[in-house]
């Protein structure tokens, strides 16, 4: 009785060990703090922004919204009737939130094929890579949050046409990643575990 408890309460602390890395970071209003709880997640922005051009702060602030530094993160389900579960809304998954088809498209291009959304360094090199796409297809700035992030979630043809435009709540979000953008970036070049 006593050997099958203790092995119950291994397997627990084990249990509780495993995958903190997928948790995200206790303060995500402080870019300093989340420099220090995980310095991997620094090392893969460092790794884009050197790559692609697109600034730290830009990638921090999209991954904020897109999945609050979540790699399991997925859209919510569907109901019909409110009960019948019919799917989730979107194929998006991940850090990033990339959808099937656009990740799919990035790892052929990249030739990135083991490349995986809940992986902070594939899911930022994935923004680098559709942010420089952005840049090249709509003329937006790698520094500028706000219509980088426009396009990013209507989609290069989308944000061509101007579909946000008539989307109040998402200019509101796209104000938002352009404000805690500028915040992170205040916040880490003052930073003394990162530096620029």
């Amino acid at each position: 009785m006593s050997r099958s408890l203790f092995t119950l309460a291994a397997v627990l602390v084990l249990g509780s060990c495993s995958g903190g890395s997928k948790a995200p970071p206790s303060n995500l209003d402080d870019a300093c703090s989340i420099a220090a709880q995980r310095p991997e997640y620094m090392k893969a922005f460092k790794q884009t922004e050197r790559k692609w051009g697109v600034p730290v702060h830009v990638q921090m602030s999209t991954i904020y919204y897109e999945s609050r530094y979540r790699g399991d993160a997925r859209t919510p389900h569907q109901f019909v009737l409110g009960v019948i579960p019919v799917g989730r809304q979107s194929s998006a998954f991940g850090y990033s939130q990339a959808l099937d088809g656009t990740w799919d498209q990035y790892r052929k291009e990249t030739g990135r094929r083991g490349a995986k959304r809940d992986r902070i360094k594939d899911a930022s090199d994935f923004i680098g890579w559709y942010m420089n796409k952005t840049r090249e297809k709509n003329g937006i700035a790698l520094t500028d949050a706000r219509n980088q992030y426009l396009a990013y979630h209507e989609g290069h043809a989308g944000y061509a046409r101007g579909s946000h435009r008539a989307k109040s709540w998402l200019l509101r979000v796209a104000d938002q990643v352009a404000a805690r953008a500028d915040m992170y970036g205040g916040q880490l070049s003052s930073c003394r575990k990162f530096r620029y």
